[in-house]
C-alpha cells in the first residue's frame, strides 16, 4: 500500500483517542444482514465507539468455520456508512492488510495466533509499512511477553505510529475457569514495559462463555485499562463461532451501565495527602522486607556450607513440602490468598537455590 515511497495518507478516526475505548461486533461476519443488524443495534445503545468484525478467523482445527474471507469485506463498510460507526478487523497476511485497506477498515488487530509467529507479524509489518493506519496487537497465545513486545517492535518499525494492546488472556494446561487464563500480572508487566500505549481488555476470549464477562471487564477497568473489546451478535446461541462467549447489543449495554468506571486520579489535595501517607508506610514496610529477605539468604548460604561438607543435594523436597504447607495455612490467617503465598515462595526458594549453589560451586 506504499506508492513511490510516499506515505498512504489515512485519517485517524477520532475514536482511537476516546477513552474508555469501547469496541463491539460479531465475532465473525456471518451475513451483511447479521453484520448490519449488529452495527445499528451497538449504535443505538451510544455506547459502542467502534465495530469489529471477523472476517478471517483463524481457528485451532481444520474444519472449522474460518470466516467468509475477503468477500464479507463489504459488510462492516456498509454498517459504517449506516452507523457512523468506525470499523475494526483482524488481519494476518500481507494480503489481508491490503484487502482490509481497500475496504476502508479503519483499525486493524494482529490476532493472537499471528502474533506468537516472529515471520507472520513481520509480513504484516511489511504491508504497513507507509500507511497511517492504528494498529492493535493482541497477546500471544502462550504467555511470552517478549514474543508480544517483540510484535510491537517490529510493527512500529514499519512506521506505524498509533499502536495499541489488547490483553486476552494466554492458553494454559489446566486452565478449567476461563477460556484462556487472564494472567493479569503478565498484562501488568506488559503495560509497565510500554507506559502511554493503549491497552484494552477482550473478555470474551478471556472467558469463553458470557456468565462470567462482567466480572472479568470490572477487574480490567479497575486496573486502569483503556478500553474493552467484547463480543456482539443479534443472535448469540447460533452464532457461526463462539457463541457461548457473545452477547446481544442490548445485554451488553446494560453490563456496560453496571460497571463501576475507575479513574487514575482526581485533583484533591486531601486525598493525595493521605496516599502519600500510606505509600510512605509501604515504602518502609519494603525495605524492612528486603533487608529480612537478605538475611535469609545468608542464612541459606549457611545450610549451603553445610550441605556441600557433607556431599548433600540443594534440593530437599520433604523440607520444601513442610514449608510451603506451613506458610499458607500462616497466611491464610493473616489474609494471604494461596496463589500469593505459592508464587512468592517459589521466588524466594529459587533464589535460595542459587546462593547455595553458589556455594557448592565455589
Amino acid at each position: 500500500m506504499q506508492v513511490s515511497g510516499q506515505t498512504t495518507q489515512r485519517a485517524i478516526p477520532a475514536a482511537w483517542n476516546k477513552r474508555p475505548l469501547i469496541i463491539s461486533g460479531p465475532c465473525s461476519a456471518e451475513t451483511e444482514e447479521q453484520v448490519v443488524q449488529t452495527a445499528q443495534r451497538l449504535a443505538a445503545t451510544g455506547k459502542i465507539d467502534m465495530l469489529r468484525a471477523g472476517i478471517w478467523k483463524p481457528r485451532t482445527k481444520p474444519g472449522m468455520f474460518e470466516g467468509v474471507g475477503a468477500k464479507g469485506l463489504p459488510r462492516p463498510q456498509q454498517a459504517k456508512k449506516l452507523t457512523g460507526l468506525p470499523t475494526t478487523v483482524e488481519v494476518a497476511t500481507g494480503k489481508q492488510v491490503q484487502d482490509a485497506l481497500t475496504f476502508d477498515v479503519d483499525v486493524l488487530w494482529i490476532g493472537a495466533r499471528t502474533t506468537v509467529n516472529p515471520f507472520s507479524v513481520q509480513e504484516v509489518a511489511d504491508a504497513l509499512r507507509g500507511v497511517e493506519v492504528p494498529v492493535l496487537i493482541k497477546n500471544p497465545i502462550n504467555p511470552d511477553l517478549e514474543l508480544w513486545g517483540g510484535a510491537v517492535e517490529r510493527v512500529a518499525r514499519a512506521g506505524v505510529k498509533n499502536i495499541g494492546l489488547i490483553h486476552r488472556g494466554f492458553s494454559s494446561y489446566g486452565n478449567t475457569e476461563y477460556r484462556n487464563a487472564p494472567m493479569w500480572h503478565l498484562a501488568i508487566d506488559m503495560k509497565l514495559r510500554h507506559p502511554g500505549m493503549m491497552m484494552i481488555n477482550d473478555p470474551s476470549h478471556i472467558c469463553g462463555r458470557r456468565d462470567i464477562l462482567l466480572e472479568v471487564m470490572q477487574r480490567a477497568i479497575d486496573l486502569d485499562y483503556e478500553g474493552l473489546m467484547i463480543e456482539s451478535h443479534v443472535d448469540p446461541d447460533h452464532a457461526w463461532s463462539d457463541a457461548k462467549q457473545q452477547v446481544t447489543p442490548e445485554r451488553l449495554s446494560e453490563m456496560l451501565d453496571t460497571i463501576i468506571w475507575r479513574k487514575e486520579d482526581v485533583s484533591s489535595d486531601e486525598y493525595h495527602a493521605a496516599l502519600e501517607k500510606l505509600r510512605q508506610q509501604i515504602n518502609q514496610l519494603d525495605d524492612e522486607l528486603m533487608q529480612i529477605l537478605s538475611q535469609r539468604m545468608k542464612v541459606a548460604e549457611q545450610i549451603g556450607n553445610y550441605k556441600r561438607s557433607n556431599n548433600i543435594t540443594i534440593l530437599q523436597t520433604n523440607r520444601w513440602n513442610e514449608i510451603i504447607e506451613r506458610a499458607i495455612a500462616k497466611g491464610d490467617k493473616l489474609g494471604l490468598s494461596r496463589e500469593f503465598i505459592t508464587h512468592y515462595l517459589d521466588a524466594v526458594h529459587m533464589e535460595s537455590i542459587n546462593h547455595q549453589k553458589k556455594i557448592m560451586d565455589s
